[in-house]
């Protein structure tokens, strides 16, 4: 049965159609107000007859198919409460912890409309969050809300429930378009207009009016439509919407002079109304549509209305844009699961053109136009929380990310290790550089490489930096050289806080009585004491178990005070990043407050220190945090280690490495990525950079991407600790390291002059020398053994230079294949970039498809001395190890503290197997002697040391600096190399 209302046009000459933001009003035959319990604001006009054959204009709620119009209104909220439900269901069933949140700003109290979102909401199973805002609130006020909202990972939805007034384009445009359920910013009513809202939102009342339209017989193609009253976003988003499905559309306002007429040529009339009686019906012809959108919209000034009859709350388009808004909270959390997934990359690679001869690498690095780091973000799958911009050409990248992708298989990973190198270096960097740029540039793999941090120290004294070089970079090169993003001047900071705290607790305890230091360890704050967390820790570890400062007996006061450090037996140095030998051995306390507790110290380079080993081998916040607080300064006098945690700093220190732990985003000169992190050197610490930024890559390339890292020096050394340390403490596990080697070192080896920086070369390594290279090999087929000892194949990639012969090249392929390497290959990325190493990336490719049989070298439960003694033996080829006795007495000190099942980590020579830097080649017959043995508890290992090994290098006659300068005018820099 069809419900329908007549109204007479004797009674109605001067009446309209009245509507409330509660919905619509229909009039009876005795010109009374009805409120309609359809909760429908949607209604048709007909011409009928009256059986007295006068002509009435009948509004009827047309009916499809016959339904009554009240109930197919409440079919379609039904419907679309139906379908969120059966969505948000299948979401759960996936993530099981997720709880999609509607967040509602609003200024001032509940109303109905903000009821009718609230009900729907819960109809659905949504979380609704109420931001309540003061009713005289500011547009900075509403922005500042959006922007914490935007950040909040629980919010998938944002709902301004605010007066006309507060939705300027700055409030709109402030929600970030996927929390934008209300279709109001500009990109969302841009995707509208574009007809494209595969990853957008239309307005929920812009859609209420097409659904509306859409359930009833008439088809909507070539109708006209009037939109009368509407205005901003909602106007754009009406009229799009409605063209989109073939409709044509006009706009006009209350006060148009042709309102009567538009409204009259319309079969469509969708108005809001804004202090207006309405519209009268005589302007309405027969078949018409009305749709009053009041009812979805917040009143912006209610008290200066007329009063009406309120119908029931739940009335008029209010209840059907509420189930299309909440529908979009549902979609907007599947796109938000669907965006923490791993994301297919989408790699722009920059274009390289080579000349020749070669620029320097700064002028190269220069002549290249970087991509904002953003974009290449976006390219990789990072999502735009998980970056911390610094600049525009790096960024700092979450930790989150692990934990996003946690369920990604990791891709293939790559060691590049090298040869025993000359003073020079023999390009790992460089080679590293180039087989991820032909990798990705070239093969259209995914792949990221891996880098340390340069110190400054080699960037101003004699090597230089270590962005990798010609073709083959990191760019912008003087940013990778210089500061990055801070991370070495945290560890220093760090570092030398903890010498301070040293110092400072040996002289307090030295001039305070037991009294006197409990008091200002104490202190008595609004007359109230307690311990902080870590001195409540420090008790425990004492066995004191007590919360209370006034319950210590005197004996527990002198155990919880007094460290008892012993100046003679601190261990821990301070550091500072540059290389200055006079700093080897100095005098601290010599001032007169200090009376008299001088005491003779070192400072160290900065990436020596423990906290740049820490760095390069956590695996997140928390483990950097109880791996600091581990590390041991010293001993007591009754010969007890003194941890970080005993000086109460390591709170302290978490805090000044926050920003440090996570990896540095930066791309090569072909705008592949690279994650530069950590920077500890290899020949006095284990010199790999860290666990994070591979296992952050090896989850970004994805399972078919390769990850290729870089440990320093040759493969006995940074190769060695590689396997031994790093990969013990991350998990991982290599598929093929990559070994480079160069004509010139292998020259060396073979009985060549010496190499000495800053020198011309002599002709012997300019001119060919078959014999030479050919006796040089064996230190090239030692390195292939060594990393066969751990089950891992080798590709050799020979890094060319111009000096280089055919004959040259040709020999030593053939003899790195004959002794066990799966493939050698010349590389020639310094001169091409990454079309230079094409041949290498297809044989790390080949060969790490066949899979690795990787082992370690020594099990952890090894005495220390046959762990050292094996790795003398198998590795650097020595016959066997000689103690010091100092070095056996740290042992059995180690041994007794508990610190036995600890890896080893050997302080050498990088320039020779052995402990000799003159020996080249393969050196036999040697002892190696230990003349120390130090422990890195904190970072988790025992480093013995070999031969005079000094942590603080010094600077030669004439340092890299003589040619490092700025323009004062383009600020360019000049010399870096």
């Amino acid at each position: 049965m069809r419900l329908s209302v007549a109204f007479r046009h004797a009674h109605l000459s001067n009446a309209s159609l009245r509507q409330s933001r509660a919905g619509v009003k229909v009039l009876n035959r005795e010109n009374r107000f009805i409120p309609d319990n359809s909760a429908a604001s949607y209604l048709r006009v007909r011409e009928a007859s009256s059986t007295s054959g006068t002509t009435e204009t009948v509004a009827s709620f047309k009916s499809h198919p016959r339904k009554n119009d009240g109930l197919l209104y409440e079919s379609a909220v039904g419907d679309i409460v139906q379908r969120s439900r059966e969505e948000l269901k299948a979401i759960r069933e996936t993530n099981p912890g997720l709880k999609p949140t509607l967040a509602i700003i609003q200024a001032g109290e509940d109303d109905s409309l903000l009821e009718v979102n609230k009900k729907m909401a819960r109809k659905i199973g949504l979380n609704v969050m109420q931001i309540c805002l003061p009713h005289q609130c500011t547009e900075e006020e509403v922005i500042e809300e959006i922007l914490r909202l935007n950040e909040d990972s629980r919010v998938h939805g944002i709902f301004l429930h605010l007066s006309q007034s507060f939705l300027s384009r700055s409030v709109c445009n402030a929600i970030k378009p996927q929390k934008d359920v209300d279709g109001v910013s500009d990109l969302n009513v841009g995707r509208v207009v574009l007809g494209d809202q595969r990853d957008g939102f239309a307005s929920p009342v812009a859609g209420a009016v097409l659904e509306l339209l859409a359930r009833h017989d008439a088809p909507l193609v070539g109708k006209m439509a009037v939109l009368v009253g509407v205005k901003g976003p909602l106007k754009v988003a009406l009229q799009f919407l409605l063209q989109n499905n073939g409709m044509m559309v006009q706009t006009c306002q209350w006060s148009s002079k042709h309102l009567q007429k538009q409204i009259m040529d319309s079969d469509v009339v969708v108005f809001l109304e804004t202090g207006h009686k309405g519209l009268p019906p005589t302007w309405l012809r027969p078949g018409v549509a009305v749709i009053n959108l009041g009812s979805a919209l917040m009143e912006e000034h209610p008290d200066s209305w007329e009063p009406r009859i309120e119908a029931k709350s739940d009335a008029g388009v209010g209840p059907l844009s509420a189930a299309l808004r909440m529908q979009h909270v549902v979609r907007s959390s599947k796109r938000w699961i669907q965006e923490q997934e791993y994301q297919p990359w989408r790699l722009r690679p920059l274009k390289l053109q080579p000349l020749s001869p070669v620029p320097s690498d700064i002028e190269i690095s220069r002549s290249q136009t970087p991509k904002p780091i953003s974009q290449l973000a976006q390219e990789i799958g990072l999502l735009p929380e998980e970056l911390e911009a610094y600049g525009k050409t790096k960024a700092k990248v979450h930790l989150s990310l692990l934990n996003r992708l946690q369920h990604q298989p990791d891709g293939k990973y790559v060691l590049v290790a090298g040869i025993t190198p000359t003073p020079l270096g023999e390009g790992k960097s460089t080679v590293t550089i180039g087989l991820v740029q032909a990798l990705s540039a070239h093969l259209k793999l995914n792949s990221f490489a891996c880098l340390r941090q340069p110190s400054q120290g080699p960037t101003f004294g004699v090597k230089g930096g270590a962005a990798g070089g010609g073709y083959a970079q990191v760019i912008p090169m003087e940013e990778f050289n210089l500061h990055l993003t801070g991370d070495i001047h945290a560890i220093t900071a760090a570092n030398n806080l903890v010498a301070a705290a040293i110092d400072a607790r040996i002289f307090h305890e030295a001039t305070q009585s037991d009294k006197a230091l409990y008091s200002r360890l104490v202190p008595s704050v609004n007359s109230v004491r307690r311990f902080s967390p870590i001195q409540l820790a420090r008790l425990q570890r004492l066995g004191i178990n007590k919360s209370d400062p006034s319950d210590l007996t005197p004996q527990e006061v002198s155990a919880f005070v007094r460290l008892d450090l012993d100046p003679e037996k601190v261990t821990w140095q301070r550091v500072v990043d540059t290389n200055d030998r006079f700093l080897r051995k100095i005098t601290v306390g010599q001032a007169n407050t200090e009376k008299g507790h001088a005491r003779q110290t070192q400072f160290d380079i900065a990436v020596a220190s423990e906290i740049m080993a820490i760095l390069a081998l956590t695996d997140g916040l928390a483990d950097m945090r109880a791996r600091l607080g581990r590390m041991v300064v010293g001993s007591s006098r009754n010969n007890q280690p003194i941890t970080a945690d005993d000086l109460g700093v390591t709170g302290a220190l978490a805090v000044l490495m926050k920003d440090a732990i996570k990896p540095t985003l930066m791309q090569t000169l072909e705008g592949t990525p690279v994650f530069v992190h950590a920077g500890p050197f290899a020949n006095i610490a284990h010199g790999n950079s860290s666990v994070l930024a591979d296992k952050l890559a090896l989850k970004l390339v994805g399972e078919e991407g390769y990850v290729v890292t870089e440990a320093g020096f040759g493969a006995d050394i940074g190769m060695e600790k590689f396997f031994n340390i790093k990969c013990r403490t991350s998990g991982l596990r290599p598929d093929v390291v990559v070994l480079v080697a160069t004509v010139r070192a292998l020259k060396m080896h073979g009985g060549g002059p010496n190499v000495t920086a800053g020198v011309p070369l002599p002709k012997e390594y300019i001119d060919e020398n078959l014999q030479l290279v050919a006796d040089g090999c064996s230190n090239l087929k030692k390195q292939i053994q060594i990393a066969r000892l751990f089950g891992v194949p080798v590709v050799v990639a020979l890094n060319v230079f111009k000096t280089d012969t055919q004959a040259e090249i040709d020999l030593v392929c053939h003899i790195a294949e004959a002794s066990g390497a799966s493939a050698a290959v010349p590389c020639h990325h310094w001169s091409r970039g990454g079309r230079g190493s094409v041949e290498l990336a297809h044989a790390v490719k080949e060969v790490a498809s066949q899979g690795s049989h990787f082992q370690f070298l020594y099990n952890l439960q090894d005495p220390i001395v046959e762990k050292i003694r094996m790795i003398a033996q198998k590795v650097y080829g020595a016959d066997d190890i000689e103690l010091s006795p100092d070095a056996q007495a740290k042992i059995d000190y180690y041994n007794q503290q508990g610190f036995s099942a600890l890896p080893i980590c050997m302080a050498k020579t990088h320039l020779s197997l052995s402990h000799m830097p003159e020996k080249k080649g393969v050196p036999t017959g040697f002892i190696l002697p230990i003349r120390d043995v130090r422990a890195s508890i904190g970072a988790g290992f025992i480093y013995p040391l070999v031969g005079t090994m000094s942590t603080m290098p010094g600077l030669p006659t004439r340092p890299c600096f003589y040619d490092i300068d700025i323009d004062p005018v383009t600020e360019e820099i000049k010399g870096l190399f």
